[in-house]
């Protein structure tokens, strides 16, 4: 499912529940706020959040200073909640991060952020169009903060297959042009219950 079909589901789903009634949702993002501080990005830096959706994260990082965002996915329908609070804070953008056009225009950002979003991609294609994106946008120096169910989460979210990932699979994915500095495992607590075991890192772009 690409493209088309694939933002239709995400437009169902977010048209279907409340923001917080995805499994994903989180009041608070602790976690993500300390390894985006961790890879000492200045406040001006260009942060953007592939897959943004309706999440919080986007108020957190403007209430800690950084004022250069841009909010990316796939369909427009979770953005809309997230831009009805924030308005012009935030640049939004829709786009297909495995098959761009509007990123790919965007020029190079200084930190990626993906919460849940490559383990959804379960196709070598797939996977291999986000990695081509994340080294076509994101800078020399700088950094990713990849968040995916880890290895012991759930086979399945939002009636989709995964492919879950391990610290070392993350860095075998992105290969010898990044480093890995920091790695957290967590457990996300599911809004409709349940513990959703997570793997969150910190990589640096080194060429």
């Amino acid at each position: 499912m690409r493209s088309g079909s694939t933002a239709d589901h995400w437009q169902e789903v977010y048209s279907s529940n409340s923001p917080d009634e995805v499994g994903w949702y989180q009041m608070e993002h602790e976690v993500t706020i300390n390894l985006v501080k961790a890879s000492g990005i200045p406040l001006e830096g260009v942060i953007i959040d592939i897959g943004s959706g309706a999440s919080t994260l986007l108020d957190e990082l403007l209430k800690a200073g950084f004022s250069n965002i841009i909010a990316a996915d796939i369909c427009d329908e979770g953005m809309a909640h997230s831009r009805e609070r924030l308005g012009d804070s935030v640049r939004w953008l829709v786009d297909d991060v495995t098959e761009p056009t509007k990123l790919l225009e965007i020029g190079t950002v200084d930190l990626w952020h993906d919460r849940a979003v490559l383990h959804f991609f379960t196709s070598q294609a797939e996977r291999e169009g986000y990695v081509s994106t994340l080294k076509t946008i994101l800078k020399v120096g700088g950094h990713a903060v990849i968040e995916t169910f880890s290895e012991h989460g759930a086979p399945q979210c939002s009636g989709l297959d995964l492919q879950r990932y391990d610290e070392m699979m993350i860095r075998e994915l992105l290969g010898d042009d990044f480093e890995m500095l920091e790695t957290v495992r967590h457990v996300h607590l599911n809004p409709r219950g349940g513990e959703r075991p997570y793997v969150s890192t910190l990589l640096k772009r080194l060429s």
